[in-house]
């Protein structure tokens, strides 16, 4: 096991929000392995567009912003969006020179020597002045409980494993879920299945018309407010709404969102309703999001009594040396992007000794 190596910067994750926070490191005058380094547990580069599944293809992604300084251009639309960005990732990587180490899981942060951090991984320890966090959520899918769910006799599953509609063909599937991969599931598996059910615990609401700056604006302002005092996030899309294109108009005349409510209880052969109806069922897929990837951190006891941590910008509010991104309100592509700049420019000022960021 190497000794413990110094740093000023640990970035952890290497997904969009690591990438950009380790660019915008780069032009900031830190140099790589010396000045920061980026640590990714992932078996490659693409965060984790590598693990979505093989007919999400590039054309279906919404909302996909480019890294800063590097254009993602000439994409095949019917190529998996799982391999057009993870090479985007590996070249993004490769022009800017971040020398990302992976695979490496970063197993705890707690307070070091000096006043720095000590970063524990699989792969040695690093010390360090300042952390980035860009863990994301994809490695934490959150999986709701309800009673009679461990008598099921199919088969339930997280969308965090979908593999694609064809291995539901002839099935009864039941969808559980009011996101955006909730419904985009449902119109993928609607042509194989056997049958498809959604339920959803709120009322679904579909945002018609463009969905403009200030909109975008207002959404992020509300996800903001929450980690300032410290509940846990909200994502973007859940103050968003569901965006109201052609294929979800076609699924609304089908029937194939023909939501209904959320069930009581898990029967071995489907679901049950508090009035007593039932409905016999092969899967249940779990639509149900995720939460964000933070159990390292726990020695740092940064959680309020909200359950979640406030942040000030970026910036962890009970400890200035730990940014968030890709966290709440910058859980977007774009959002990433920024808040990569931000923790960065918060950084310096930190090494700087500027009171402001240091209280």
């Amino acid at each position: 096991m190497d000794s413990t190596r110094e740093v000023d910067v640990v970035v952890v994750g290497a997904g969009q929000a690591g990438l950009a926070a380790a660019h915008h490191l780069r032009r900031g005058g830190f140099a790589p392995d010396s000045g920061f380094v980026v640590l990714d547990h992932s078996p490659g580069p693409g965060g984790a567009w590598q693990f979505r599944w093989p007919s999400l293809t590039y054309g279906k992604v919404h909302g996909m912003h480019a890294l800063p300084g590097m254009e993602l251009t000439g994409a095949d639309p019917a190529r998996p969006s799982s391999e057009v960005i993870g090479a985007y990732f590996a070249e993004y990587e490769r022009v800017f020179d971040l020398r990302v180490r992976r695979p490496v899981d970063v197993r705890a942060v707690r307070e070091g020597e000096g006043g720095r951090l000590l970063v524990e991984t699989s792969q040695g320890d690093w010390s360090a002045r300042a952390l980035i966090n860009a863990t994301g959520t994809w490695d934490r899918p959150f999986w709701p409980r309800y009673p009679g769910q461990e008598t099921f006799r199919g088969r339930q599953l997280h969308t965090a494993r979908y593999a694609g509609p064809e291995e539901f063909a002839g099935q009864r599937v039941i969808v559980v879920g009011g996101g955006a991969s909730g419904t985009q599931h449902l119109l993928e598996l609607a042509p194989y299945a056997a049958a498809t059910t959604w339920v959803t615990r709120r009322p679904p609401v579909f945002r018609d018309g463009p969905f403009d700056e200030d909109a975008g604006r207002a959404a992020v302002a509300l996800v903001e407010e929450r980690v300032r005092q410290g509940l846990p996030p909200r994502s973007v899309v859940s103050v968003t709404g569901l965006p109201l294109n052609d294929a979800v108009r076609q699924g609304l005349r089908d029937g194939v969102l023909d939501r209904r409510p959320m069930f009581a209880r898990i029967t071995p052969e489907g679901v049950e309703w508090p009035d007593g109806q039932r409905l016999a069922a092969d899967v249940i897929l779990w639509a149900t999001g995720f939460r964000a990837a933070l159990d390292h951190l726990a020695p740092l006891r940064l959680r309020g009594a909200g359950g979640g941590i406030r942040l000030d910008g970026t910036r962890v509010a009970a400890d200035p040396r730990v940014h968030l991104v890709g966290y709440g309100p910058s859980a977007s592509t774009v959002g990433a992007n920024r808040a990569g700049r931000a923790a960065v420019r918060d950084i310096r000022r930190l090494q700087a000794g500027d009171p402001a960021v240091a209280a």
